[in-house]
């Protein structure tokens, strides 16, 4: 991998693409195990401690192949429309490709698609013998050809900060500065967090999401547990 920087510097990479590119080297330097179905990932109790300290903020923890880990409450009032996937963990790539109203709920949502297929591919990258993830790729390209045709672009990107914008079916339309923060000591994890411009209508929309999530008993029931999905052996191969 010694002459890899001067590749990437020829063919003018960005960041993320010099990073999938390594991680592409590495793995092909390796002797390929067999694939394996990881144990459920877990999000430590302090770092859920973190999230429900944040009560005027959307928090969310991601894995890298976009499964919503752990949220706080005003996380899960937010994407309330994920949650209602009775799959758990929920997953932002397959709502947003197998989920006919994502189109309605992401008001850019061919960026937000492009984006998505995008990072996943940057994660398999990092990690290609995650059967999880792989099965997860295979499922959106057996069922979206939307999906199929991003996917065979090739793209990989890395987003840690940008604007969301979102049609909320009860508070209507929001413009969310997100920041992303890997968490060091959980492999492939990150936090997720929104914010509203103070007094901004988006701010609005934000309380009063807030105070819609307070009085609804249905959006704690529908958030994600870490035993929500049983851990399976991590030692059989495919």
């Amino acid at each position: 991998m010694a002459g890899s920087p001067v590749i990437a510097r020829l063919l003018r990479l960005d960041e993320a693409e010099r990073t999938h590119l390594l991680d592409l080297l590495r793995g092909a330097n390796t002797t390929r195990p067999p694939r394996r179905r990881p144990a459920q990932q877990r999000v430590r109790p302090t770092v859920q401690r973190v999230l429900d300290s944040m009560l005027g903020t959307p928090a969310f923890v991601l894995s890298g192949r976009l499964d919503i880990l752990a949220a706080n409450h005003l996380g899960r009032a937010l994407f309330s429309p994920v949650y209602a996937d009775p799959v758990r963990p929920p997953n932002n790539a397959r709502f947003v490709f197998l989920d006919p109203g994502a189109t309605e709920f992401f008001r850019d949502w061919d960026k937000v698609a492009g984006d998505t297929v995008a990072m996943l591919r940057a994660e398999v990258g990092r990690d290609p013998y995650d059967r999880r993830l792989s099965d997860l790729i295979g499922e959106l390209s057996t069922r979206s050809e939307e999906f199929r045709r991003r996917w065979a672009a090739h793209n990989v990107r890395i987003h840690t900060t940008g604007m969301k914008l979102l049609h909320h079916p009860v508070v209507g339309d929001l413009a969310l500065p997100f920041e992303a923060f890997p968490l060091g000591a959980d492999a492939g994890q990150s936090l997720l967090t929104y914010t509203a411009e103070p007094g901004s209508p988006s701010q609005e929309a934000l309380n009063l999401l807030a105070s819609w999530a307070a009085a609804d008993e249905d959006i704690e029931r529908s958030a994600p547990t870490n035993d929500s999905e049983p851990a399976e052996s991590a030692e059989t191969p495919d």
